[in-house]
């Protein structure tokens, strides 16, 4: 069935008919687009543009569809251009001429505009839960666990952090990706409906009315940019991008700390893989296919944007080339959101060698600093001062405070007997505004 065939007179070439569908992908759309058509039949009917009894048996026949897809009756294959050819033609196979009616004061762009918008709105919303479901077992994760680690600049171990401290910077990027998917869903909640293929329809239809229905916060305002507006798609996948930026980053950490060079945590089995030849290894490859699907989420964002970048006003066929992009980059976040949840909920912390590597570090280096400047020694000069502390410390392979009194006054005379405790690293994390760290 074509939608488009009267103009024609010789049949569409193979090669281009195979070419020119969508549906293997887009038929993914089929709640999407019913939705969308019940809604715009049961407008027609109280417009009175078709009967009441046509726009009920239109109505009722996209119902028995939309129920026969979910349960496994009805099957979405065949030889179709897009779903909304599928959906046309069982519609009116099951109910006869008023099925050809549907179409009435609506064209495929703006009916693919609507469609695309509600997944997408459909797409945010599960994003987020996925979002919170993270985020939540990072707020878990260490919370009653006594556990001060390195923190590191430049990879370095710099000053000592707690471990659920730690986590909280990725609940912080998390709740700004929160954010960012909450706004583009606002942004994209206008209804395309009724612009129809570029410039409207003659008949009298009420496009506030389709929206409302749909949940829409109102119709967009111009036609020629409802059918051709994909920015929604393009700031989707720009948050996605930001979403997997945060996720490889977490992931490199965890990677790098699974490894026996640190040894700060250890990952699940569940979600750990094995060696084929070593049979001693257990590979962190949940945490690694993150970090590789990033760069598959970004290239979606950058393919989309190249195809837009010259289009002019309105339609055009390259649009069709959003789809894929979109939905596979939303699969593979949904997918990388729900196994470093998994990670996170099941991973193992070695507090012992997390509080060993800050021993090793003198990373209350800073902090003897601090005290010297409490003594009123400007910080330039404490800073010397510990550096010298810090390279005797290294040559006799002990830490700060194993130092004894009379060899920290061998520094500089203001020590005193306090500096032990001021450079505890409890203490440490006690004081002023690092409280919240713990």
């Amino acid at each position: 069935m074509k939608l488009w065939g009267g103009r024609f007179q010789k049949a569409e070439n193979r090669v281009m008919e195979e070419f020119n569908s969508s549906f293997p992908f887009d038929q993914r759309l089929y709640r999407q687009d019913i939705t969308g058509s019940m809604a715009h039949a049961r407008m027609l009917g109280r417009q009175g543009i078709i009967s009441d009894a046509e726009a009920q048996a239109i109505i009722e026949g996209l119902r028995t569809i939309l129920e026969d897809i979910e349960e496994g009756r009805l099957a979405l294959s065949g030889d179709h251009e897009d779903i909304h050819t599928f959906v046309e033609a069982e519609l009116t196979a099951r109910i006869g001429e008023a099925g050809k009616k549907l179409h009435t004061g609506r064209s495929r762009n703006d009916q693919v505009a609507l469609d695309m918008r509600l997944y997408a709105r459909s797409a945010a919303d599960e994003l987020i839960a996925g979002l919170d479901g993270l985020i939540d077992a990072l707020q878990k994760t260490g919370r009653d666990q006594d556990t001060i680690m390195p923190g590191y600049t430049h990879m370095q171990r710099a000053q000592a952090v707690t471990f659920h401290y730690y986590l909280q910077a990725y609940v912080s990027m998390f709740r700004r990706d929160r954010a960012r998917l909450e706004n583009s869903r606002e942004l994209l909640n206008e209804s395309p409906l009724g612009c129809a293929a570029l410039a409207g329809t003659t008949h009298n239809i009420d496009r506030r009315q389709t929206a409302e229905e749909l949940c829409f916060r109102k119709p967009v305002d111009n036609f020629l940019d409802g059918v051709s507006d994909r920015d929604y798609l393009v700031e989707l996948l720009s948050d996605m991008s930001l979403i997997m930026v945060h996720l490889s980053r977490l992931s490199e950490e965890l990677i790098l700390w699974s490894s026996q060079e640190f040894g700060f945590v250890s990952l699940s089995d569940e979600y750990s893989t094995g060696s084929s030849i070593m049979p001693q290894k257990k590979n962190p490859d949940a945490c690694e296919l993150i970090r590789g699907k990033a760069g598959r989420v970004f290239g979606h964002l950058s393919g989309l944007l190249t195809t837009l970048k010259g289009l002019p006003l309105a339609y055009n066929k390259d649009m069709q080339e959003d789809k894929e992009a979109f939905f596979d980059a939303y699969d593979q976040v949904v997918s990388c959101l729900q196994v470093m949840t998994g990670v996170i909920d099941t991973l193992q912390v070695n507090q012992e060698k997390m509080r060993l590597s800050v021993k090793q570090g003198f990373l209350n280096a800073t902090e003897v600093a601090d005290y010297l400047v409490g003594k009123q020694v400007p910080f330039r000069d404490a800073h010397g001062i510990v550096g010298r502390i810090v390279l005797a410390c290294e040559e006799r392979g002990s830490a700060i405070e194993d130092l004894t009194l009379e060899e920290l006054r061998a520094f500089d005379g203001h020590f005193d007997q306090d500096i032990y405790d001021y450079i505890d690293y409890r203490n440490i994390l006690q004081k002023g505004n690092k409280r919240e760290m713990l």
